[in-house]
């Protein structure tokens, strides 16, 4: 299934206070990045790894490490707020970047940087962006990743609408969501309702 809704309690009990109006920008992005680190570890599980032998105190032991490079790329500006735990998971990964604005009007994601590490072929390429609405800006954005040479695609994000989840299973069928819920709807400003209102003012205080 493409998409996987992360049930872990924690990971709801830190969504709640998220959502939550009251809760102020520092608390906000030190809740942001818990959520984003045990969202990541669930989007990692099927990671490859290689087997080794480390030599504790007393003797060998056997061991495994990744064997797969990884490619994080968060989506400008809001997905900024989820790397910092994703590398403090995976602190060797690689970091791209795009830059998509969405139209306040149309709601159509246009593109203003992009910046990917080479040979991504091979990677596990994480995209994180922590809110999934309409779905142009994800689907704009493993566009540009497909053309770059990525195969092997993971979205995660805190919340989702149904629209953006049924446009990127449309468009990219093989590519994988990892979130904790997809919401009831998008509103007429295609806001994901009840969602967290603006993660990115929410997150810098630019409310």
């Amino acid at each position: 299934m493409p998409l996987h809704l992360v049930e872990h309690p924690l990971v709801h009990a830190i969504l709640a206070e998220l959502r939550d109006e009251g809760t102020p920008p520092e608390a906000f992005r030190r809740l942001a990045n818990r959520i984003s680190v045990l969202l990541a570890a669930e989007a990692l599980r099927e990671l490859p790894t290689e087997t080794i032998t480390v030599k504790t105190p007393l003797a060998d032991a056997p061991g495994r490490r990744i064997g797969r490079d990884v490619v994080v790329v968060p989506v400008l500006r809001a997905g900024l707020g989820m790397l910092d735990a994703v590398l403090q998971l995976l602190p060797d990964a690689r970091v791209g970047h795009i830059g998509l604005q969405r139209d306040e009007l149309t709601a159509i994601a246009s593109q203003y940087y992009s910046k990917l590490p080479p040979s991504l072929e091979s990677s596990y390429v994480l995209m994180i962006d922590p809110m999934l609405a309409t779905g142009g800006s994800a689907v704009a954005a493993i566009d540009l990743l497909r053309r770059a040479g990525a195969n092997n695609i993971r979205i995660v994000c805190i919340v989702a609408a149904p629209e953006g989840v049924e446009l990127v299973e449309r468009h990219h069928p093989d590519v994988h969501i990892y979130t904790p819920v997809v919401d009831i709807k998008l509103n007429a400003h295609k806001y994901i309702v009840p969602g967290l209102g603006d993660f990115g003012d929410r997150l810098y205080g630019t409310l």
